[in-house]
């Protein structure tokens, strides 16, 4: 077993820094007053949503995207999502939109059936306490629920089954309910035990992806290749003999990895059947340019996505089979 001492976290930092950009802006946002906690809304609740959205959600302005936290596909939304320190910026039928306000620095973005959950920053001038812990949005972030850990921790690394609101976090620092390391929450935030990863023998955490109907299976990428756990993260074994892992995703039946091997940047798919694994054709990226963040539209078969660490931004409706550039570098025109 590799030792997993006092370097652990340090070395996950590092990982931190590399592959996401993230930032502890602690001047964003201020501690005054909170905004009230999301409820459950009627249809005529929802078409009201729908009209006043036609001010929230609107063209995106020519920007270029420094830092991006995240990727996916909402079940509430037909857009394909990106965080950013900016806010929230939607590509929907060949066209960028963004939010109006509420443009907050989204860090450990992940999509749900409902929206969203996500940690981070709040935008300069907010009301939201700084950091925004673990929030949730149910109208494209419009406003935030207050999960768990607001105003406490920022948590750069977490996901989400789609399905079933299981949550996983990665916490760096120790806050006043959990130490460092890998947490399950599987009543929303309510509670939490901390994963014991019994068999895990990587130097290093990385990005974990959550399937998204069987909320105990998830998948880490990490430096030292890919894990994969079935139990919540009590026991969790090796996958293959890849020598690292920038990114996972789940979709219904496959998982959707990106490999390096020998400085070659790969995305492979490997089927739930036991079937591949598949190695999917995509654009040349140069060994400095890895993929970050995979998605994969549940809603919607073979419609998927990926970023790289340069924000180079690619979308395919057929499974991977061909891919359009969405994004160059971060820029919006």
């Amino acid at each position: 077993m590799k030792s997993r001492g006092k370097g652990f976290i340090s070395l996950f930092l590092v990982l931190v820094l590399i592959f996401t950009g993230c930032s502890n802006d602690e001047s964003r946002g201020t501690e005054k007053e909170d905004t009230p906690k999301e409820e459950k809304r009627t249809d005529g609740q929802k078409q009201q949503e729908k009209e006043t959205n036609d001010d929230f959600i609107i063209p995106a302005q020519p920007q270029t995207l420094e830092h991006v936290h995240g990727v996916g596909y909402p079940g509430n939304d037909n857009s394909l999502y990106v965080a950013s320190h900016e806010g929230i910026k939607m590509y929907k039928e060949g066209k960028w939109l963004e939010t109006s306000s509420e443009k907050h620095d989204y860090m450990g973005f992940q999509v749900v059936e409902d929206g969203f959950y996500s940690s981070g920053h709040p935008e300069k001038g907010s009301k939201l306490k700084n950091p925004l812990g673990l929030v949730k949005s149910v109208d494209f972030g419009k406003t935030l629920e207050k999960i768990a850990f607001y105003g406490e921790s920022d948590f750069h690394f977490m996901s989400a089954s789609f399905q079933d609101r299981i949550l996983y976090v990665i916490n760096e620092k120790p806050n006043s309910e959990l130490g460092t390391g890998i947490y399950v929450s599987k009543d929303e935030g309510k509670s939490w035990e901390q994963a014991a990863l019994k068999g895990f023998d990587a130097q290093t955490f990385g990005m974990i992806s959550v399937h998204p109907e069987k909320g105990g299976t998830f998948a880490m990428s990490t430096k030292d290749g890919l894990y994969i756990s079935e139990d919540s993260g009590k026991t969790i074994t090796e996958a293959g003999e890849y020598e690292m892992v920038t990114a996972a995703a789940f979709s219904k039946n496959a998982l959707f990895i990106s490999p390096i091997e020998q400085q070659e940047l790969k995305l492979v798919k490997l089927n739930q059947d036991g079937t591949g694994p598949i190695d999917l054709p995509i654009p040349a990226l140069a060994a400095d340019n890895p993929i970050t963040y995979i998605a994969a539209d549940i809603k919607q078969d073979g419609r998927m996505a990926f970023i790289t660490y340069q924000n180079d931004l690619y979308e395919s409706t057929d499974g991977g089979k061909t891919w359009k550039q969405i994004l160059v570098k971060g820029n919006i025109k």
